[in-house]
This record gives C-alpha cells, structure tokens and sequence, in this order.
C-alpha cells in the first residue's frame, strides 16, 4: 500500500502547460472521449463515438459463480420479507463498478427456487442506455408474459399495466440502469404501487445517485472478491475444468494473474481465452488498459462509465492518473489539486470551485472509481471529544481507486503523466507534465537532475515520508503540499532552501511539530511568490492538554506568511488566541481568508482592517461567545471591512452576540449557518446587501436597512 502523499510540486508553467494540455487534449480527443464544449456540470453527456452495450437476460449457469453465498443469502431474505413502505414497492438497489458482477448476481437471486415460489409474477428488463418510456413499458409488459404491441399511447400502457398487476405479489428486476430522470421514473413506476404486498422491485446500477432518483429502501454495495473466490473462478475459466495442480508451471503465474485482476469477476473471465505463460507473463508486465479490446473485454465495461461523465469530471478523472496504485486520499486533497490545475474552472455555472468539486467528486464516487481505504484518516483526541460533543462536522475517510480503475485513468490520460519506479530514468517526454514517484528515489542524484531540468512539469507526487527530498528541489516554484509527519516532526525545515515558491502552498500534519523554533526556519515569510497558504494543525502526536495549545500558537506564530498573501486558510488551530501578525499591516494584500475548526479561540484579531480583504469565512469556532470590538479594530479611522463583500459564519455554536459597529459598506452577502444561540439583531446598515441567509439560527432577530 501506498504510503502518504508527501509533496506535490507545481512549476511555474502553470498556464502555459495546462494551455497545451488542452490543446493535445482536443487533437486525441477520439482517444480519450474528451470534448470541450463547456464544463457545465449539467451539459449533455458527450463523446467521440457511442460504445456498445450489450443487453441481458436473466439465464445463468450458476456452476461459473463463486463468493457470494452470504450475499445471496441476505438479498433473498429481503426479498422474503413483507416489509412494505406504504403504498410504494420497497426498491432494493444493487451498486457497484463495472465488471463487478450487479448482473450476475441478480441473476442468482431472481433463479433461486424460493424465489419463483414465493412470487406470482416474475420480470427481468434490461434498461438500455437511450430508450423511451413507451418502449421500456412495453419491454416489462412482455416480461410478464403479456403483450401490448398493438398500444403506443402511454396512459393506456399503465392503465393495463395496472391491471395486470393488481393484487398480484410480483418482482421486478431492472438492469443496468443509467438514466436518472426523476419525473420518468417517477412516472414509470406508477402502476407498480398497486401489486400485494410483498412485491419487490430490485436495480442495478453504477451510479448510487440513481438509487437516491428511486427512493430505494436497501442499498446493497456489491464488493470485489475475495483472494480464493477469485483463484476458484479464474482456475474453472483458464484450466477448462482442470486441476490448477495439473499446470505446476502455471499455477504461480496465475495467481499474479489473479491479484492483477483486483477481485473483479468480469475481468478474470476474459482471460478464459489465454492459456500459456507467455500470455500471461504478457498480461503481468502490461497494463491491461494497453492490451487490445479483443484480447481484454473489460475496457469497455469501465470505459463505458467513463463515456458517459461530462467533459469536466473527464478531465478530472484523467489528473487521477498521476496517483500510484493504492495510493489513497482524502476528498479535500483531490479537490485543492483539481482547484491547482485550473480543472474546476467554469464559466457556466454559478457555483464556486470548492462547490463544483464536491460534486464532480460525489459524482465520481457514486459511479465507484473512488471507493472507500482501509486507512481511515485517524483523528486526534480534542477531534474526538467534540465528535461526542456533536460538534465536529464529520469523520474524514480516506479513499482509493481499484488498480484498473487506475489503468483506466492512465489511459485516458494519454502520454500527459508518468510513474517512476526505478533508479534511473531513460529521459521524460516533452508532453510529460505529471511525475510520480518515492520520496526515497528523489534522494538520487540521477534522478534529481531530469526531474528538475524537465520544464514541461506540471506537478510531482512523492510517496512517501523522506522530507528531505524537498530540499533538493531548491529552484521549485510551486508545492501544493507538505506534509509533516508524526516519525519526523522537524520537516518544516526543509521549506527554508524553497524560497522560490510560486503559487500556493498547504502544509499539513502542523499537530506533529515538535519544535516550534524548527518551524521558524521554514520562514514564510521570504516566499514572495506564494499566492495562497492552507495551514492545517491536524496530527497523531495530538493530545489535549497545555502543551499542545503552547505549541499550537507559537507554530503558529512562526509561519507568519508574505505580504503578497492574497488567500489564507488556518483549521483545526488549537492555541487560544490568533497570531499578531494577522492585521491589516502585515497582511495589507490579503482578499480572501477561512478560519475553521479554530475551537479554542475565544476572540478574533483586528480582521476589519484588512484593506483589500473580500471574503470571510469562519466556522466551527466553538470559543467564541462573543464578536466584539477587536473584530473590527475601532482605534483606527478608518472604515473596518471597507472591501468585504461576502461575509460566512456557520456552525458558531456557543456563539451569543454580535457588536454590531458601522461598516461592511461593499458587503453583498452575508450568511448565518447554525448558530444557535446568537441573540441580538444584524449589523442595521448594509447599503450593498443583495443576499441574507439565515439557517438554523432560532434566537436571532433580523432586521436590515438598506437606506
């Protein structure tokens, strides 16, 4: 498994790299389905040219299927079971990625002898991919030996469709749904509410966003295979019924065969075809994206999930490539890489980067080509007494991508990303602008020289936990990401050499430094060129007592950043008061600034003399009892927030009042989330003010004037 992202490097070619991007992007867009045509997150599914799929019927030669007794077991109770939902059909959806086996698992339960006692009437439709409803309808008529070709007129199909149906205990399967038209289904199903009850209507599909469009009462997350389920399915396919014994020479090998197909069953079933080491030696040394379609069926199964994304979520998928296999994530660290790679950029919509790629990453979920880690990401103890304290907004999990969900996204991607595996590398194409590689091998000088020489890089993930390997990159103009980690709480001095840093920067894990003197030699302050800096005090060495609230602020204090700090970001701060240099004078270029999940501070500094500052966010600060007149600073004369336009406060829970001074002459939006106990009324002269929300905020008075 793959350890920790420890940096990612960003050059100075931001622009110009992602412009060419683009360009070879549209050149091989047959290869990769890509078309720009907006990046609106609703436009019209789009791609080079259809792929095929091919429709199902529910005939199963149950001898070919291995582990899923248990889940057989437990979908056959459900289906046994009277449970009803008042007068809806209770809808059992079955989810999970291509090749995984929805369909044939489907096929199992709908076969099994209690289940053709237990129902009247028994139908199995597949959806496909463009159809109307008039000819899907007319599709479950004749599943349930029934015929309605003489009838076109829709009302009219459900109206004898409701007949049929009437008082009959019935099941129905609907396979491989994509289509998630709330009003059509709505609409189709109508009639499937006056069975008995005890009917059941089960689904299948990739997308889990379908199973929201149709109400299901059970989700049942269909997951890979285990290690000797798979060997069982592969040795019934590739030895023809023989003992694997029988093939000592091979035996071996397939079993390398077997783990490269990571426990999905449609994949190690199209290698029934190749059966000598040769072949699979092939297969073992090859991606299984790069073998032909007629040799490995399995791209289409999960190119086709991939034909049907938006442009946008393509080209987010496709920067997927750069991880290594297993190597996990977290959704706010993918989100902050697409945001760096200009992917969330969109001039068709109304909602925000950080909007956008929550829901392209929700979507991309939905469908499996992110699944959960066994690596939850741990949390440390104030964490966890807020949790109890229904204070903390939610457990953050880690996540992965199945290795030939990998392979997919290195395919798509084309020649724009590169892995390092070895000692030595041969020389990096001119197109490359994503390198991947150990945080051990960066230590080499072979390797340092290329890698530092290649003009064309975009961005560099190192695995890994050697901090020293940023050091070596003394010219580097960008670094996304640092990590301090819990072995080595000393890392941030290796930031002092990157005084060339160019765009933005988030250091993690600031919960593990030990030293807070260490952390002065980073000096921020000198990296003229960051833009942007996210400071996050998470880390294992946490511990809820003094020492960790000390060393908190004075870390804290010692990463006071540059004066050209346009965008700061502090979370999960655990000293009790704000550093000094958050003013308006060492900050006077600072436009948009989040202070989150600082539970300890019980006041704010002197925020309303930032002279340029645009945006305020502030949530889940739990200390704060009081907004008083340090937030806006009144020994100074001039106007406080003058260029504040969006003001955010959400989750304030102890928060009770406001001092509510002059000010906010330009604020245009200003929103109240969950503060429960904030009493007193809202700021009464906002002359710009063109949206109020308020949620969740019983004790409030409000009352705006504008004149």
């Amino acid at each position: 498994m793959a350890e920790h992202v420890a940096g990612a490097f960003v050059s100075s070619f931001f622009e110009m790299v992602f412009d060419s991007f683009d360009e070879e992007v549209e050149k091989k867009k047959d290869v990769l389905e890509l078309k720009n045509e907006g990046s609106a997150h609703n436009e019209v599914r789009a791609g080079s040219k259809p792929l095929e799929r091919w429709p199902t019927s529910f005939f199963l030669d149950a001898s070919e299927i291995y582990g899923r007794d248990g889940d057989k077991y437990k979908m056959i109770k459900i289906l046994l079971s009277n449970d009803g939902s008042g007068n809806k059909t209770p809808v059992t959806s079955i989810v999970g990625m291509g090749g995984i086996g929805k369909t044939t698992f489907a096929k199992l339960v709908y076969n099994d002898s209690k289940i053709e006692d237990h129902f009247e009437l028994r139908a199995w439709v597949y959806v496909s991919e463009s159809f109307d409803v008039v000819e899907l309808t007319k599709a479950i008529f004749k599943s349930f030996n029934s015929s309605a070709d003489d009838e076109s007129i829709f009302n009219l199909l459900q109206q004898r469709l409701h007949h049929i149906l009437t008082g009959k205990k019935y099941l129905l399967v609907l396979d491989d749904i994509w289509n998630g038209n709330v009003k059509f289904w709505e609409q189709l199903l109508l009639p499937f509410n006056h069975g008995s009850s005890g009917s059941k209507i089960i689904v299948t599909t990739r997308d889990k966003e379908v199973t929201n469009v149709l109400k299901s009462t059970r989700l049942f997350d269909l997951r890979q295979l285990g290690k000797s389920d798979c060997w069982s399915l592969f040795v019934t396919h590739a030895f023809h019924g023989k003992s694997a014994s029988e093939y000592p020479n091979l035996e071996s090998i397939g079993k390398k065969v077997v783990d490269k197909c990571g426990g999905l069953p449609l994949a190690i079933k199209t290698l029934r075809k190749k059966f000598s080491e040769l072949e699979w030696m092939k297969i073992l040394e090859t991606d299984m994206w790069r073998l032909s379609d007629e040799d490995i069926n399995i791209n289409p199964v999960l190119r086709l999930s991939y034909h049907n994304l938006p442009s946008n979520q393509k080209r987010c998928f496709a920067y997927c490539s750069i991880f290594p296999k297993g190597y996990w994530f977290g959704k706010d660290e993918l989100i902050m890489f697409w945001t760096a790679e200009g992917l969330l950029k969109c001039n068709r919509t109304d909602k925000s980067e950080e909007e956008l790629g929550n829901e392209i990453f929700g979507d991309l979920e939905s469908i499996s080509f992110f699944q959960p880690s066994s690596h939850p990401k741990r949390v440390g103890l104030l964490e966890a007494i807020l949790e109890r304290r229904r204070r903390f907004k939610r457990y953050q999990h880690k996540l992965v991508m199945h290795n030939l969900v990998n392979d997919l996204a290195k395919s798509v991607s084309g020649e724009f990303s590169m892995q390092i595996e070895g000692a030595r590398v041969e020389g990096i194409h001119e197109r490359i602008c994503h390198i991947c590689c150990s945080s051990q091998l960066i230590c080499v000088d072979e390797l340092i020289k290329p890698i530092c020489e290649h003009k064309g890089l975009h961005s560099l993930i190192l695995e890994g936990k050697d901090a020293k390997a940023y050091g070596k990159f003394k010219q580097s103009s960008g670094l996304a990401l640092f990590n301090v980690e819990e072995q080595n709480g000393s890392d941030l001095k290796e930031l002092a050499k990157l005084n060339n840093l160019y765009g933005k920067i988030h250091i993690k894990g600031l919960g593990n430094v030990i030293d807070p003197a260490g952390a002065a030699t980073a000096i921020l302050k000198n990296k003229k060129y960051l833009e942007e800096t996210r400071m996050t005090f998470d880390g294992k060495r946490e511990a809820m007592d003094g020492s960790i609230v000390e060393r908190n602020a004075s870390v804290l204090e010692t990463l006071q950043p540059n004066r050209n700090l346009k965008r700061l970001t502090i979370e999960y701060y655990k000293g009790i008061m704000f550093s000094n240099w958050l003013n308006g004078s060492n900050l006077p270029n600072l436009i948009s600034l989040k202070l989150q999940s600082c539970g300890l501070c019980s006041h704010f500094p002197p925020l309303g003399q930032l002279p340029f500052l645009k945006e305020l966010s502030i949530s889940c600060c739990y200390g704060i009892k009081i907004i008083g007149e340090e937030f806006y600073d009144n020994n100074s004369t001039n106007v406080s927030f003058k260029s504040l336009e969006v003001l955010e406060f959400s989750e304030m829970l102890e928060w009770e009042e406001w001092s509510c001074l002059e000010g906010f002459p330009l604020l245009k939006n200003l929103s109240i989330r969950r503060c429960p106990k904030l009493k007193n009324a809202l700021p009464q002269h906002l002359p710009s003010l063109q949206k109020l929300e308020i949620f969740n905020c019983q004790e409030l008075e409000v009352s705006i004037s504008k004149s």
